[in-house]
């Protein structure tokens, strides 16, 4: 799990969805497209379509572009087919990669990938041969001023949560999937407005990554595969320290 918080701690303090919005809104448009195209249109019957609504909201995405990336997926509208595909890979010091895609053209976005890994010291890997390393699991984030732990552990842990952490700004709350909307409400009725909900990947074990160029190496190739339009999610393994990062910051 603390992997995927510290590169969580990363983006949020980089700002990177902010300062990056148009490219975030173009990953929501795919995203909401293929779940209305696999799941139908309605979010009341369509749990996957229904989260990425959420997140397009949450991100400030105007409603006729929710709408139209909606009936492109229905085929209501026109629009462009998105294939789903799946990278595994390896990153400097033997930290695992997984990489979730949405691409129009799976030869050009195979090879990019490949082209980003090969740059930073990794290396694309076969199927396989890292997704063992993850779980499905529902990640619910709340800041830790804005809630007393042991009432928020008591709220999480009632509604169905799996395991529940601390970082030093925020408590972690994880779920089984089918569980993640439960707990999600349970949170949000009990008044708080959780700093991330969602559904993602959290590695089995973490990979400690402790000097630099290697943990240099790994943050920057996990934003550059983040910053590709055709990238959905990316999922490392990697533990670096807080006094680590601070240095690389």
């Amino acid at each position: 799990m603390s992997g995927h918080s510290k590169w969580a701690t990363i983006k949020h303090k980089k700002g990177a969805l902010d300062a990056k919005r148009g490219a975030l809104f173009t990953k929501i448009i795919k995203e909401i497209t293929v779940a209305a195209k696999n799941g139908g249109g309605n979010p009341e019957t369509n749990p996957r379509l229904r989260t990425v609504l959420t997140k397009a909201k949450e991100a400030n995405m105007p409603a006729d572009n929710i709408d139209r990336a909606v009936k492109k997926g229905t085929g209501e509208l026109p629009g462009v087919i998105y294939e789903e595909v799946t990278y595994e890979g390896y990153g400097a010091g033997g930290v695992a990669i997984l990489i979730e895609a949405l691409t129009d053209n799976k030869n050009r976005t195979t090879a990019e990938i490949r082209n980003i890994l090969e740059k930073k010291g990794g290396n694309m890997s076969g199927a396989g041969s890292v997704a063992w390393q993850f779980h499905k699991k529902g990640f619910v984030v709340v800041k830790k001023n804005v809630v007393d732990e042991d009432r928020l552990m008591t709220i999480a842990l009632d509604a169905g949560a799996s395991d529940f952490g601390a970082t030093k700004d925020s408590y972690e709350i994880i779920t089984e999937p089918q569980d993640f909307e439960k707990v999600k409400k349970a949170v949000t009725d009990a008044g708080l407005v959780p700093e991330s909900a969602e559904i993602t990947m959290i590695p089995q074990a973490a990979v400690k990554v402790s000097a630099d160029p290697a943990a240099k190496n790994v943050l920057e190739l996990v934003e550059n595969l983040e910053d590709h339009e055709d990238v959905q999610h990316v999922y490392a393994n990697f533990d670096i320290s807080d006094e680590l990062l601070q240095k690389l910051a």
